[in-house]
């Protein structure tokens, strides 16, 4: 263990487990960190996060509940934690056990479950009647043609413990469910939970989707980042872009606000952050799903340039028990997009974005991928087949997308796809 390097203790000691991608998340840290005192568990030694940090633990794994607890029971002892904070799905159930062992906030890993089995969430809104699509828990495809019959067509295939819209497919009738089946219930990341009965069928929710992340204190729930996604590659739900409008009139909708608070309530939600996904159906809001943790995809940052409100020091706030302050300072709109090969198993021969001639709105020209790696499009690719994304901040939404549109034009990339292996006979 390395040990914290400041001896400033008036600020609160915050355990963060893990990071995820670099490019993805250092705008958190980097707002934390004036402010916390931050000390990281992480499976290897730290290298860009060192700026950020006061100390840290390297384990042998960060997936093992038992491991992290004993880790921080130890640090603990040597320099009381005020609060434990991750934003790594595969991550957040072991740190709710963390923060239970520590009795801190968050530490309800039956209500942090409820969130990571979207089986289970289904089940807790249903209890107390939010709305939602109504959704069928099967084993095989046999089990899934009943129900969709019995739901009717179209109808969404979605694994039950994935995030980010991994695994998920919109099906039109018995012969694309048979053939997207696999699809849905194969997907998986190494670091996903098992469950032996794993997939959902729904209710095909027709309407525009959104995410709304929100902060928790104490059953207080504040929402500060509301984002409109952009879906491509039908018919898989592929998330290639948000917005975020600071004067969104959604964030004025009496019903959606009383949608959240209730969804928040049926899982019994009390202490820390959120990401709730919801379509605006013509029959109203509905629930699709409720992450505990900070949204991805940069929809947060897009929330801090658009507002102004931090999205990092409220999540931190709230899991050192803290009330958030989220003040905004500005109304702006921010938005993302990712950028994608056009066909299965490129090898990329290089990746950069032009920079001449590219409008003042254009905040971000990130490339995700280097020359030499190999990858795919949706539905192989996912969202680790995104080779760049660009973010814009503007003064509208038109303006943010013609931005987004110079970023896109701008992107240059070229590969070849790889030739099939041959097979010996």
């Amino acid at each position: 263990m390395n040990p914290a390097s400041n001896s400033d203790t008036e600020r609160p000691h915050l355990l963060v487990v893990a990071t995820g991608m670099r490019l993805f998340r250092e705008y958190i840290l980097r707002s934390i960190a004036p402010k916390y005192r931050i000390h990281m568990f992480l499976h290897a030694e730290p290298t860009w996060e060192k700026e950020y940090i006061e100390g840290w633990t390297v384990l042998e794994t960060t997936l093992d509940a038992d491991l992290l607890v004993a880790s921080a029971k130890k640090l603990n002892d040597e320099q009381p934690i005020d609060g434990v904070l991750c934003w790594d799905e595969a991550r957040i159930l072991q740190t709710a056990h963390v923060a239970e062992a520590l009795g801190l906030p968050g530490g309800d890993v039956a209500m942090i479950n409820r969130c990571r089995d979207k089986h289970l969430t289904r089940t807790a809104l249903a209890a107390l009647g939010v709305p939602q699509p109504e959704s069928v828990l099967v084993d095989t495809v046999d089990e899934a043609l009943v129900t969709a019959d019995k739901l009717g067509y179209p109808v969404i295939l979605k694994p039950r413990a994935l995030a980010a819209s991994l695994g998920v497919v919109k099906v039109n009738s018995p012969e694309e469910l048979k053939h997207n089946w696999a699809f849905a219930h194969d997907t998986t990341v190494p670091e996903a939970p098992h469950y032996d009965v794993k997939v959902l069928v729904e209710e095909f929710a027709d309407g525009y989707e959104i995410s709304i992340d929100s902060a928790v204190f104490q059953g207080q729930v504040t929402p500060f980042c509301l984002a409109r996604k952009e879906i491509g590659y039908p018919p898989y739900a592929e998330e290639i872009g948000h917005y975020v409008d600071a004067a969104d009139p959604l964030l004025a909708d009496e019903q959606l606000m009383q949608v959240l608070v209730n969804a928040h309530a049926a899982i019994a939600f009390t202490d820390g952050v959120t990401h709730t996904e919801i379509m605006l159906t013509a029959d109203g809001p509905k629930v699709i799903e409720i992450n505990a943790r900070i949204g991805g995809d940069m929809i947060p940052y897009l929330g801090l340039q658009a507002t102004g409100a931090d999205p990092g020091l409220a999540a931190a706030a709230v899991a050192c028990g803290r009330s958030p302050e989220l003040v905004p300072d500005r109304a702006m709109v921010g938005g993302v997009r990712f950028f994608y090969v056009d066909e299965n198993d490129t090898v990329l021969e290089s990746v950069e974005f032009g920079q001449t001639d590219l409008p003042a709105t254009i905040d971000q020209l990130t490339v995700l991928m280097e020359a030499g790696q190999t990858t795919s499009p949706p539905p192989e690719g996912t969202l680790w087949g995104r080779i760049a994304y660009a973010t814009a901040v503007a003064t509208s939404v038109d303006d943010c997308r013609a931005g987004l549109d110079a970023a896109e034009k701008a992107l240059r990339w070229s590969g070849k796809v790889k030739e099939p292996e041959e097979t010996t006979p």
